[in-house]
């Protein structure tokens, strides 16, 4: 660790002791604790999103889409419908609006990392997801996690809203206490290494060190996981706080899953049971069902900034579809023509 980053732990640690602030405090402490109970890391690997960087609204990047994806292209596309929808319903100037349909245009047909449009720049932005872990288990939420002010079972109420949305990716913002400093800092060096990723992998990683060389951590989301063997695997999609993340699980087993692999009626039975156990523990971070076994995982995610802003998606990374056109033809005079 450099004498620089010795020196921003210690005025995060004099930070802390001056705010004289008890919640801060105890947060710390669970996070003290949780790197002794799980000292290890388990890596996910990259998630992506979207940031845009309008001069009108300040130097700083910003997180316009969350950073939870699992491919590249995924943004791109949901970045596509964002450019859309702005020239269809957010200008009435013709000018404008070909700006925005000659982004949507580049979108339609390449998998471009960055367009620009009416002087605002948008990236397609890349994150490590990962989670702490001991020889048998992820790391379960911790007790000063956030919740829900008003917490319900109701997947049709709404979900709390990602905590990435119009984030400003600021490196000189000190956020967090000295444990969040020293993981920032271990992370400034962190890179892929082992045979179990291929060469250019490993090439891309050591590379983004030196080219994006400041990290951010991203807010905490938390997920749900499925043992399969001997591994825990991602069963859904990550969630803004615990709440969130039992509820979707609830959700899944109770409606979801029966409804789209076409359950009979006893193992349906089975599953809604469990559920509703599930739900009757109220903060249980643990479900089985059929012999299945899910639990509520605490992920953590970094990003990589450089000179220029956030690292974008790597040659390396890996895309299951290309680009596409995804919606009607729009005029520069606001007119939707739907195509055959």
């Amino acid at each position: 660790m450099t004498h620089d980053w010795q020196q921003q732990i210690h005025a995060l640690h004099e930070e802390l002791v001056r705010r004289d602030d008890p919640a801060a405090l105890v947060r710390e402490a669970d996070a003290v604790d949780a790197s002794v109970r799980y000292p290890g890391f388990a890596l996910r690997g990259p998630v992506f999103g979207v940031a845009v960087r309008d001069p009108a609204a300040g130097p700083r990047w910003r997180l316009l889409k969350p950073v939870v994806n699992g491919m590249p292209q995924m943004c791109r596309d949901s970045l596509n419908t964002h450019l859309w929808f702005r020239a269809k319903d957010g200008t009435d100037d013709p000018g404008r609006r070909r700006e925005l349909l000659a982004a949507v245009a580049v979108l339609n047909r390449e998998p471009v990392n960055e367009v620009e449009a009416c002087g605002v720049r948008y990236r397609i932005v890349r994150g490590d997801e990962f989670t702490r872990c001991d020889d048998r288990a992820l790391e379960p939420p911790r007790p000063t996690d956030p919740e829900p002010a008003e917490r319900t079972w109701n997947f049709r109420d709404g979900h709390t809203p990602s905590p990435d949305l119009d984030l400003a990716l600021d490196t000189d913002r000190a956020a967090g206490g000295p444990m969040a400093g020293a993981l920032r800092a271990w992370l400034r060096g962190f890179a892929y290494r082992g045979v179990r990723f291929p060469a250019e992998v490993r090439g891309d990683s050591e590379r983004a060190v030196r080219s994006h060389p400041e990290v951010v951590l991203l807010p905490t989301c938390f997920g749900v996981v499925e043992r399969e063997r001997s591994r825990w695997e991602p069963a859904l999609a990550l969630q803004a706080t615990p709440h969130d993340a039992r509820r979707v699980l609830h959700d899944a087993m109770a409606e979801m899953w029966p409804l789209l692999y076409r359950f009979d009626d006893a193992k349906k039975a089975v599953y809604t049971r469990a559920a509703e156990e599930f739900r009757a523990l109220e903060r249980a971070d643990e479900a089985r069902v059929e012999g299945r076994v899910f639990r509520i995982c605490r992920v953590e995610r970094v990003l990589r900034m450089g000179p220029d802003g956030p690292e974008p998606a790597r040659p390396s990374d890996v895309d299951e579809y290309g680009p596409m056109k995804i919606h009607p033809t729009l005029l520069p005079d606001g007119t939707v023509v739907f195509d055959d």
